[in-house]
């Protein structure tokens, strides 16, 4: 396979990243309104159009300046161009997240509305993290060398981890534990969005050894010391167990 992967359309071409991307948005929000459908949301249509726009600016605003702090060594390089051209979907989770609660907090919403979005969000990581593949050196998500068998070359002749492969494979077995796990038991309000993002903010702490990130000198990198931090903000996950799931 010949990396990056377009998409040949008449005499131009369509970069695989691109329509994978927009894919993972539509698919992601159409699943969504569907699990509306089917159940009872206690969150008005209103409320929610705000919370996702609290929840778009946050994700913006996360996502840039944590993907600007990845790499400190080119803060010299820091302007708009820069900025708007480096995110990362660990920053846009944890500021969507601050976005959503300082909404939820201004129009009075106190139940949980990440639950709804947990099957959803996951659905689009998958489609999303396909395209980070097949963009293969221009997306960034490739990881260090390896010699393992199932290492890829991305195009410039170094065998590398496929990171994002492990990071799908990573959605596809905790979307089928979430689904084990509620066909026999009921998590409390806001308790899947919970496990969701613990899990996926350990997945990231743990995957970053093996990708070229810039380690400070007391050997973790930016994308670790948010997981650190989103990690102690849901400290309550590890300590209150019991409490996820309804007696």
């Amino acid at each position: 396979m010949h990396f990056p992967v377009n998409i040949p359309l008449g005499s131009a071409v369509i970069p695989a990243h691109f329509v994978f991307e927009t894919l993972a948005y539509f698919a992601g929000y159409r699943y969504y309104t569907y699990l509306r459908r089917q159940g009872y949301d206690t969150i008005s249509t209103d409320k929610r159009l705000i919370i996702f726009i609290g929840a778009a600016f946050g994700a913006f605003a996360g996502s840039h300046i944590v993907g600007v702090l990845e790499h400190p060594e080119f803060l010299s390089k820091l302007n708009i161009f820069y900025f708007m051209g480096n995110k990362t979907i660990i920053g846009g989770m944890l500021g969507g997240l601050i976005g959503v609660e300082l909404t939820k907090r201004q129009i009075g919403v106190t139940v949980s509305s990440g639950d709804l979005m947990v099957y959803p969000l996951i659905l689009a990581m998958v489609i999303g993290r396909i395209g980070c593949f097949l963009a293969g050196l221009e997306d960034g998500t490739y990881g260090i060398q390896s010699t393992l068998p199932w290492a890829i070359n991305f195009g410039d002749g170094i065998h590398r981890h496929p990171t994002n492969l492990y990071e799908i494979l990573f959605w596809i077995m905790l979307w089928l534990a979430l689904f084990l796990i509620e066909r026999k038991l009921e998590f409390t309000n806001g308790s899947r969005f919970k496990v969701f993002m613990v899990a996926y903010l350990l997945f990231r702490f743990f995957i970053e050894f093996i990708k070229p990130d810039y380690f400070f000198s007391f050997g973790l990198s930016v994308i670790q010391l948010v997981c650190v931090a989103g990690i102690l903000y849901y400290y309550k996950v590890f300590l209150y167990t019991s409490k996820l799931i309804k007696s």
